[in-house]
């Protein structure tokens, strides 16, 4: 058994390494194994600080299954309605279509074997009870280990509560975490007298030992005497150890510098992990200057307030929930927690302004890594947007500008609730137009992805006689494109065209220049192509294909590539085909565009059977048809996009027969996305060439339904990421 460990977004398993010493819990950790071999929901209760999370990582390391093990940190998390959508976002999952987030999780999760942490689920109990009923209930392959301070109370669940540790086990962890200090401390009566005043739990002995460098042991013990007595004195109603835990906290609290304990409760408002240059801007000022913020971080790192790690997007912080929790409380009282929430959300919105901005540049890839790890504060962002009076414009504005992310990082579902949530919250109100706007031309592009052709026009021609009405040609222009994008994809060529010129003459007038602006090029000559006209195609995507390697932008040039591809292909040089396409697969992988990657291998399947090599030609396509269901309706229902996998299919099948057809497509369905990108991108250019097709590959009568699109081929999300 193993875990599996990415670098980027993960395939099969996301779980963390631990790398501190696991100190006196070997039998815990014995049983813990024992019994997710017994049961397939086991939760790990617990008071606070007891250890819960870092025994079921441990735990789950030695159980991890064929596919993996997958951590859902639920801990940043509030509303209960995006709990589905935390472990969508855990699992690595993208989907275009209109499906629910319990949906897809459903349909991923039915015959995978998989392990499922839930970390810290207990302000969240209904809806992850309802939520891990259903999913075990339809995937026989599934087992979930939750941690949290109360069971989930779901059928079939196994209790495994952790008790703190015994008298030696907590001398040892503080024996322990006093070498990883250089310090040496003896098994002496004030050790041990000070890990039975702390009840054995981890987490307050770590913040004990965290004090060695100014203080010996006889020293904290009393310290931590004084302020037992004074925080126990009028508290008989608790918990013994949610006494002791809080006492310590407080205890630990107390022992800070004022500036310390001032950064420790506004560093509260982070959601999850967060950087230094987010702490410097919401932290800072009222007592605490920007320039001292890095010092006073670094002694809450030094004292275990604070934990460091190193990610892909760069050193960030995270707090416990515990400490967090206890901050937030003295962040109430000093009454400043308003104006902090202010600041974090001006801070996020100010990050995803940037990013969206960044998307048109070489650092694409760092923006989407980017946004990707901030997901949680800016989640928490626009929670409070959308429920303070008079911020809701912001919320539309936020929503908007992270149009990108929603629809090139597979987060069409989650965005498209936000979306809708935010021009629902001032339905009527006129005060702030141009945020509307942009959340109404933004969720009728994300409706269009998700194949929802009816709400995406509702929201569009209101974004566009508002527009009218304002005057706002910008709005005009977008809402225009939109409505193009959909034509397009509805198989309304002549009316895809002329909206997708006169929206392209409109950016051209405001003098507009963006990864919207080339995705719109991009898509007319779609249309051109699908038209016949493949000079003008190939002029219109050359032209894109410029502009976007002298601003360093791949998301968007990897669609170019895909129409110029078509165009080689239908000029019999398939040569020049399947180059173009694994420069275009190999991009749209990268950002894990999956319409831009399942499109690409579709196309790769025809000039693999061009080349001669059919059998591989219906691995490809059975590849393809795996991937369609998380984009939505197999190639948008469209008899123009549907006609070269059509003969693709009849060349293969007159070469191969039926039954072998078959059996080459069973295989390549069950190759799984990333090995089916590798195997697409890898192998050797067949030698054996089929003449390819001189003239249009006309669209087949009866070919799929297409009155319901699923997306837009050349998705527009101009400034996309994934």
């Amino acid at each position: 058994m193993r875990v599996h460990q990415r670098e980027d977004r993960p395939s099969d398993g996301n779980l963390p390494l631990e790398t501190n010493a696991f100190v006196g819990r070997a039998g815990e950790l014995t049983g813990l194994v024992g019994a997710l071999d017994a049961a397939r929901l086991v939760t790990v209760t617990g008071a606070g600080g007891v250890g819960k999370s870092r025994l079921a990582v441990r735990a789950a390391a030695r159980c991890a299954p064929d596919d993996g093990v997958w951590r859902v940190d639920l801990a940043p998390l509030r509303d209960p309605e995006f709990v589905e959508y935390a472990v969508v976002e855990a699992l690595a999952l993208t989907d275009h279509t209109t499906r629910g987030p319990r949906e897809t999780l459903l349909a991923h999760l039915a015959e995978r074997q998989l392990l499922l942490v839930l970390d810290g689920f207990e302000h969240l109990v209904a809806a992850c009870a309802a939520l891990v009923s259903d999913l075990l209930r339809h995937a026989p392959g599934l087992t979930v280990l939750a941690t949290g301070r109360r069971p989930l109370g779901v059928a079939g669940e196994r209790l495994f509560p952790l008790a703190p540790l015994g008298e030696d086990a907590a001398v040892d962890l503080f024996v322990e975490r006093a070498a990883e200090q250089g310090l040496t401390v003896g098994d002496d009566e004030d050790v041990r007298e000070l890990c039975r005043r702390l009840d054995g739990i981890p987490l307050a002995i770590e913040l004990a030992a965290a004090r060695l460098r100014v203080l010996s042991p006889g020293q904290l013990l009393d310290r931590f005497d004084d302020r037992f007595r004074l925080l126990t004195g009028g508290s008989r109603d608790a918990l013994p150890r949610h006494q002791t835990l809080r006492t310590a906290i407080g205890w630990s609290h107390e022992l800070c510098t004022p500036g310390e304990r001032l950064l420790w409760a506004r560093l509260s408002v982070f959601a999850g992990r967060f950087d230094l240059a987010a702490v410097e801007h919401v932290c800072s000022g009222n007592g605490l200057d920007a320039d001292d913020v890095l010092d006073v971080l670094s002694e809450l790192l030094a004292q275990s307030v604070v934990a460091r790690e190193e990610t892909a997007t760069g050193v960030r912080y995270r707090m416990l929930g515990t400490l967090r929790a206890y901050g937030a409380d003295w962040l109430e009282a000093m009454g400043d927690a308003t104006r902090l929430r202010r600041r974090h959300r001006d801070w996020y919105v100010g990050l995803a302004t940037r990013c969206e901005l960044d998307w048109f540049s070489p650092r694409q890839k760092e923006v989407a890594a980017r946004i990707e790890a901030e997901l949680p504060n800016l989640r928490r962002a626009l929670e409070y947007c959308l429920t303070e009076p008079d911020e809701a414009h912001l919320g539309q504005y936020l929503a908007g500008s992270l149009w990108f992310y929603w629809a090139g990082c597979g987060r069409l579902s989650e965005g498209r609730r936000w979306l809708e949530r935010s021009v629902e919250s001032d339905a009527g109100k006129t005060d702030h137009e141009q945020a509307r706007l942009k959340a109404l031309w933004v969720l009728g592009h994300v409706a269009i992805l998700q194949g929802d052709a009816v709400p995406a026009l509702a929201a569009l021609q209101e974004c566009r006689e508002e527009a009218e009405r304002v005057a706002s040609p910008t709005a005009v222009a977008y809402a225009e494109h939109r409505t193009g994008c959909l034509a397009l994809v509805t198989d309304d060529m002549a009316g895809a065209e002329t909206l997708l010129r006169s929206a392209l003459e409109r950016y051209q007038e405001i003098g507009e220049l963006n990864c919207n602006v080339l995705m719109g090029q991009v898509e007319l000559a779609m249309t051109r192509a699908f038209q016949g006209d493949l000079p003008d195609a190939v002029t219109l995507c050359e032209d894109v294909r410029r502009v976007c390697e002298d601003h360093g932008e791949r998301w968007t040039r990897s669609y170019a590539l895909y129409v110029l591809a078509y165009a080689a292909w239908r000029e019999g040089n398939p040569a020049r085909a399947r180059e173009l396409l694994t420069d275009c697969l190999a991009g749209a992988h990268t950002f894990h565009d999956l319409l831009g990657s399942v499109l690409a291998v579709e196309l790769l399947a025809l000039v693999t059977a061009t080349e001669g090599d059919v059998a591989e030609a219906a691995v490809l396509q059975g590849a393809a048809s795996a991937m369609w269901p998380s984009v939505g309706l197999p190639l948008f229902g469209s008899a123009y996009y549907n006609a070269p996998h059509e003969l693709c299919e009849a060349t293969a099948r007159e070469h191969l027969g039926a039954e072998r057809y078959e059996e080459c497509v069973r295989q390549g369905s069950r190759l799984g996305r990333d090995r089916a990108v590798a195997r697409a991108l890898g192998r050797d250019r067949a030698r054996n060439a089929l003449p390819a097709p001189r003239g249009p590959v006309r669209p087949t009568r009866g070919a799929t339904d297409m009155r319901k699109p699923a997306a837009s081929p050349t998705r527009k999300g101009g400034e996309t990421a994934g």
